[in-house]
């Protein structure tokens, strides 16, 4: 586990203007999760980590926690010096095809291949989630959550493609955009496979002093 006691002073809760006795640090650039967390009533300092995700685990479930303590780690060793107590958290979330993991695609023709890859088929979707707090203790957990693509056709699949949208997302889709009218059904977690497991991510963080949703 990773020590750090480098945090800034606590924010004012967003929900019902008292102060939080613990700071949360999203070591993230996902706009999806920063937004996740602001429907909690926490408006999280968002601190993005630099991590090269190229491992060479295979079991899902351990990349992802792998990744996302890592991410939590490397922002929480930055933090500048303060005394006031602090949690960091970090998040991976990949797509997964039989024994493939699908990342962020690294073109427009790899996001298309991806796209039509998964079409017609069920695929999971895991994410890890890890907090680290400046007491130097760390936690981490992984949800997993199925979702069923119809028979996609080649040239909606172009068009979703020029609209840059799959650009940045695990799998080259957006649950939450345009994507959601190539799923034909969802097994678990909804959020999960925007990229935070809300449900999961409530309790880990009111586990580490967090309020979420006006209560510890």
């Amino acid at each position: 586990m990773t020590k750090s006691d480098r945090c800034m002073e606590p924010l004012v809760d967003s929900a019902d203007g008292q102060r939080q006795s613990v700071r949360l640090v999203l070591a993230s650039g996902s706009p999806r999760r920063k937004q996740l967390l602001e429907g909690l009533g926490i408006r999280p300092e968002v601190v993005p980590g630099t991590l090269d995700e190229n491992t060479e685990l295979r079991d899902p479930s351990r990349v992802v926690e792998f990744l996302s303590l890592e991410k939590a780690r490397a922002v929480a060793a930055d933090l500048p010096a303060d005394k006031h107590p602090c949690v960091v958290l970090g998040a991976d979330t990949i797509v997964v095809l039989g024994e493939r993991i699908l990342g962020k695609p690294e073109s427009r023709k790899d996001a298309y291949d991806m796209l039509m890859t998964l079409s017609g088929k069920q695929h999971q979707v895991y994410t890890g989630v890890s907090l680290v707090a400046s007491s130097g203790v760390s936690e981490s957990l992984v949800c997993v959550s199925n979702v069923y693509f119809r028979t996609l056709q080649p040239q909606e699949v172009q068009y979703y493609v020029t609209t840059d949208e799959p650009m940045d997302k695990a799998g080259a889709y957006a649950l939450q955009g345009i994507a959601a009218a190539f799923v034909e059904k969802v097994e678990g977690c909804y959020t999960n496979i925007i990229g935070l497991p809300v449900p999961d991510t409530i309790s880990l963080l009111r586990r580490h002093g967090v309020r979420v949703l006006g209560m510890p």
